[in-house]
């Protein structure tokens, strides 16, 4: 396995940037370079196949950098097909429970943490000590994304083994009733509650970012930074369209 330093980095109370957007490979390269510490690889509602995980993955280990992939369930069938795949984290939409939350643990943990089911795959190769090294490595991010979850918030928060609990705006706005408007003050204020009670029970929070938003979730003490790439690439479009047109 790769010294794959992001879940290390949590615990050790330091924050770490994620990046999204990146359903290219070579994009994975291209970014790795600079120092991300993890890529968040979209399989909820992206292209991404079963293969390309593990390209994906291998990209990744090239730079040290964690590759996170977002199933788009809490099956476990998935989780350790993922994970099997040589995901080096999982992140797991719509935990609203702690039963559903221990649920992630039990896929993604082999025993005596979990029953992930006892398959290695590549990141196993050449170590001898493989399910320890996995269970001790494994980064498991739970997505709090809905009214529900925020009710249940102090109970999810007493399952061990979650590393991040992140606070999702868009689908926790939808189900507040204010579909597309995850800027409304109610989701805002709800989001800022939850962040801020994930850190007070000594648990890591994280939540989407932008470089506008980031120093404020930073200063309420976030340590799983996650942000797009895309709106560096629109800003840098709008600039350029800008400065030729006036020309």
């Amino acid at each position: 396995m790769r010294d794959i330093p992001i879940r290390r980095k949590l615990h050790e109370g330091k924050a770490v940037g994620v990046v999204s957007g990146l359903h290219n490979v070579d994009m994975v390269d291209y970014l790795g370079q600079f120092g991300v510490d993890g890529v968040w690889i979209e399989c909820e509602h992206g292209p991404v196949s079963w293969e390309q995980i593990g390209d994906f993955s291998r990209a990744c280990d090239l730079w040290n950098t964690a590759s996170i992939v977002r199933v788009n369930a809490n099956e476990p069938w998935l989780i350790t097909r993922t994970l099997d795949r040589g995901a080096s984290g999982i992140v797991v939409p719509h935990v609203s429970t702690k039963a559903e939350a221990e649920r992630v643990v039990e896929a993604a943990k082999f025993g005596p943490i979990g029953l992930r089911g006892m398959y290695a795959g590549r990141r196993s190769y050449g170590v001898s000590d493989y399910y320890q090294k996995a269970n001790e490595e494994t980064l498991v991010v739970v997505l709090i994304e809905e009214v529900e979850a925020l009710r249940n918030l102090a109970e999810i928060l007493t399952v061990e083994h979650v590393d991040v609990f992140y606070v999702a705006p868009s689908d926790l706005a939808q189900t507040m009733g204010h579909t597309g408007n995850p800027g409304h003050p109610e989701v805002q204020a709800a989001i800022d509650r939850a962040l801020k009670q994930i850190v007070d029970a000594g648990r890591i929070a994280g939540t989407l970012v932008t470089d506008e938003t980031r120093e404020r979730y930073m200063n309420l003490g976030v340590r799983f930074v996650y942000t797009s790439w895309l709106q560096w690439v629109a800003k840098g479009a709008r600039a350029f369209r800008e400065a030729v047109g006036t020309r």
